[in-house]
Formats: C-alpha cells, structure tokens, sequence
C-alpha cells in the first residue's frame, strides 16, 4: 500500500535545512504507520523508545498522537539525545499525546444486577465515527464499540461475540454500523484489518464477518445477505489469495496451502515480518534471545496473532514455549470451518440471486473443504479433531477447543459430533466453563484460563448434536464464574480461570483486561436466552 503522506513527510525532512522548531501543541492529523513507512531515524527513535520501558505495554506508545509530524519529532530526538542529561520518558510524554483511559470515569456499582452494568457499558465502550487519520487509528464511518482495557480500537473477530450482546439489548444501530465499519474496512483496504490501526494492517483475524452479516439478516431479512454480497465475495477472495497458482513445488502462498491430495486448505499468515510495533519489545527481545532465522520467527508471531490465539501451545513444535512457535505450518481446524461457512453462505446467497451455477460451485468448494478437513484433522483413534502440520506431514499433538468449530457448523455426522463431545466432557469441563486447552504453558489460550467465545461456540456446538445436559452445565458454571468475578471486583474481564474460581485468569503479554466486550456479549446473550 502506497503512503503518500509519508512521501510528503519525508520530502519535507529533506528540504529542511535546519533542526525543527521546539513547538510542541496539540495533536497531528497525521497517519502514523509504525509497520513500514518510517526513516531510519524514525525507525531509530521508534525502537530505542519501546525497549526503554518509558511504557509497560508498547501498545502505549503506537497508540500515542504525535504533537508534531513525526519527521520534525525524530529530528529533535536526534539532537536531544546527544546532549547531557536527556530524559527519554520526559521526551517522549512533551512530544507524544497519550492515549485515554478507554472508561475514564465510569464507576461499577455492584448493587445493580450484571444485566444492567452490561446495558450501561455499551455506552461506556462505544466509539463515535472517526473524521479522520490521527496518528495509528485508522477512521471508520460508524459508531463501534471497542472491548476495553488496553484495546481502545474495534476487532474483528471479538465483535461478533460483542454483537450477540448488542442483539440480547436489541441495539439493532450499533450492530448494523458495526457491519457497515468492516465493509467499509473491507471496500478501503482490501480486507478487514485485525484491528483499525495501522499496525494491523499485514494481518487480519478469524473470518467471522459472515457471521456478523446473518445476526444482521435474522433481524432484517435477507436482503441484508444480497446487499453485503460483494463483501463477502471479496473477504472470500483474500483468504484464497494465490490459491490458483499453488503447485507441488510451491504448495503454499500467503494464507492458502496445496496438500498432497490436491485439496487446498487455509493457514494464517501475516504480510509483514518484523516485530509486531504494538509488541515490539517482546518480540524484538524474544528473537534476540533464541537467534535463527528472525524474519521467519516474526512470522510465526504474526501468524499466531491473526489466529485471535496469540498465545498457545498450539502454535508450539514443543508444546512448551514460544521458541519454538511455527504457526504458519499449520492447518488449523477453526479457521477452515470458518471458510467452510464463509463458502456456504456464499453459496446461499448465489441461490437467492436465482445463479445456479455460483451456488453449485460455492456448494462444492465447501464440501471439498469440509472432507479434506476430515481426512487431515480428524483423528479416529482420539475421537478429536487436530490441527495440521502441512511441513511434517501429520497432526499436532495438542487438544484444544478448535475442535467445537466443526460441531458448530454442523459439518460433520452424529457420530463424529458424540466423539468429540465425549472428550469435551471428560477433559475440557471445569469449575468454571471450558477450559481452552490442556496444557499449562503460561500462555493466555491455554489452561487454565477460559474464554468467552469459546464457550459459546462450544455451547452451541454441543447443542447442534444433542448433547444439551453438557451444554448447560457449561453455560451455568460461565455464568456463575461471571457474576461471581462482577460480584467481587465489579468488572467483567477478557478471560477467566475456570479451573480454581478464586484465582484470575493470566499470562500472556500483558495485564488482565476489563471491559470487555466479548465477555459482556456472550454472557448477556445466555442471561436471555431461553434454556433449550
């Protein structure tokens, strides 16, 4: 993507023939794009600055506003640091406008039930439309609501969970705007960013958009399906980017892989390899420490971001640590059941246009997809299904709850849907929900912490196949974890231990969360709904 307005910044750089002015003010118009787009001395400053620790989270710092045009910033930070006693973190705070608090003054009252701190946090967590570029954030033209704590933007794949809520308080605007922010997205860019900030803008994130568009239809008709057909059509197309072009010699390009039987799967993938900015410093330090290949470790990162599952032992050759993290070699079940329903509603939508020949095709795309995840991720003698690893030619090792993606599809038969639930059962149900994995790793997706929208889609992916006594168990013990944590702190936070209900959910890169949109949807969605 072409940056014009960081061609201007740097001409202006080089006609300059003097060291800025010292002018501090308010906030630039700018767009910031700390991904690529820098100089060097931008680079320069940018990198001293988050391996300094001025900040805890390097979040803090790209979603700053510089008070001036960067170029002008790097430039005084250029002189500044050569002189005696310079203070970066006095620097960085007269020079850049730190992001807000994202509920500045909101304050729980535990006396009102859960339902009603919900109702009033989607007004607390709601953002009005963006006029234009400010530093990272990338402008959408409708209101959205953001999750909360250090997340001060929309996210793809947390929105829909979000908007079940949004739907439980028939907010029916913020949910038609929500969709309308990822078309626009989608019309602007070319795809729905893992978040709208620049420094997303190599990734994107677990494809629920189409889920997103079917909450809207069921409330407005499907009409609704034809009017976003050209979204879906061109989400579609990015994830099979390249697909046309893989041979057995070049069997993968960007988010799709050719297998040996000719089936073509999806992977996730990110465009850029380097240090992620708004985790530069865990991820500059990591690749430090383990050596190798740099560029492809930062892949491998990016890749495990854009799954929504940053971090698991999923993502582990060794099952441990993030060492030896190898993400784009795997075929993950719940990104391919996602394209499975992206494929079949587009199939649908074909039908209702009256072209038969699209909808037969859609229709056989995704069943190709669906046996093809079946002859690599099903796992007959586990009764479970697995990621799997193209490069080494066999499944992983790990049992996660991307297992409930195929059941909450309804891809597969009864009998595949009580095996899996049979394991749900025996393994995956504790105190408090569902747990992620089965492994302890330190990692925040994976035990003993639980997740909002993974026990939704386990829930429903339990109840599509009958098994309804579990499903309820799950649904009763998340709710009960929710309202207890309400009940104690009065927040609602980003995850949950469900193993031992008096310790908070953990690791990670950073602190535990509140807010927080998924959280809030999911449990206000099962607070309303009838018990099946």
């Amino acid at each position: 993507m072409q940056r014009i307005l960081w061609l201007s910044l740097v001409l202006g750089l080089l006609v300059s023939c003097s060291i800025p002015t010292d002018r501090a003010g308010g906030g630039t118009a700018v767009r910031i794009d700390y991904a690529s787009g820098l100089t060097d001395r931008e680079n320069s400053m940018f990198k001293e600055i988050q391996l300094s620790g001025v900040f805890a989270d390097s979040k803090t710092f790209v979603d700053s506003h510089p008070k001036l045009p960067l170029a002008e910033i790097a430039e005084l930070y250029h002189v500044r640091q050569q002189q005696a006693g310079f203070d970066l973190a006095a620097f960085v705070h007269r020079y850049f406008e730190l992001p807000p608090s994202i509920a500045s003054g909101f304050v729980s009252d535990t006396s009102r039930p859960v339902e009603k701190h919900i109702d009033i946090l989607w007004d607390v967590l709601t953002r009005q439309p963006d006029r234009q570029e400010a530093g990272t954030l990338l402008p959408l033209p409708y209101p959205y609501v953001v999750p909360g704590g250090r997340f001060r933007e929309i996210y793809y794949w947390d929105s829909y969970f979000t908007m079940l809520g949004l739907q439980a308080s028939k907010r029916w605007d913020l949910m038609e705007g929500m969709v309308n922010n990822f078309s626009h997205l989608i019309d602007t860019i070319g795809f729905i960013p893992n978040g709208n900030r620049t420094y997303y803008e190599g990734r994107s994130q677990p494809p629920f958009y189409a889920l997103m568009v079917e909450l809207l239809a069921n409330k407005q008709g499907e009409s609704v399906l034809l009017a976003h057909l050209p979204h879906l059509r061109r989400e579609y197309e990015f994830w099979m980017e390249g697909a046309a072009k893989l041979s057995p010699a070049a069997p993968a390009h960007r988010r799709v892989v050719l297998l040996p039987d000719g089936s073509i799967l999806n992977r996730y993938w990110d465009d850029i390899a380097a240090p992620r900015p708004e985790s530069f410093r865990e991820d500059y330090e990591l690749a430090e420490a383990i050596g190798g290949n740099k560029r492809e470790l930062y892949r491998h990162i990016r890749a495990a971001a854009e799954s929504g599952w940053d971090f698991s032992s999923r993502w582990f050759k060794d099952g441990n640590g993030m060492a030896s993290i190898h993400t784009t070699d795997i075929i993950p079940v719940d990104l391919n059941a996602l394209v499975f329903n992206l494929e079949r509603m587009l199939a649908h939508i074909y039908g209702l246009q009256g072209d038969q020949d699209q909808a037969t095709h859609y229709y056989q795309l995704a069943e190709q997809r669906k046996q093809a995840l079946l002859r690599y991720c099903w796992n007959a003698q586990q009764g479970f299904f697995h990621d799997y690893d193209y490069v080494a030619a066999q499944q992983t090792p790990v049992m996660s709850l991307a297992a409930v993606y195929p059941l909450y599809f309804s891809m597969v038969d009864q009998r595949t849907g009580d095996r899996v639930a049979e394991q749900i059962e025996a393994h995956f149900i504790q105190a408090g929900g569902v747990t992620t994995t089965l492994a302890t790793t330190g990692q925040q997706w994976d035990a003993p912490n639980g997740w909002a929208p993974l026990q939704w889609l386990t829930i429903q992916g339990l109840r599509n196949y009958h098994h309804n006594s579990a499903a309820e168990q799950i649904k009763q013990r998340w709710i009960a974890l929710n309202q207890r944590v309400y009940r104690n702190t009065g927040k609602l936070v980003e995850k949950y231990n469900v193993y031992d209900l008096d310790v908070a959910g953990g690791g990670g890169e950073y602190e535990l969360q509140d807010g927080f949109g998924w959280t809030n949807g999911v449990l206000l969605h099962l607070l309303n709904e009838s018990t099946p």
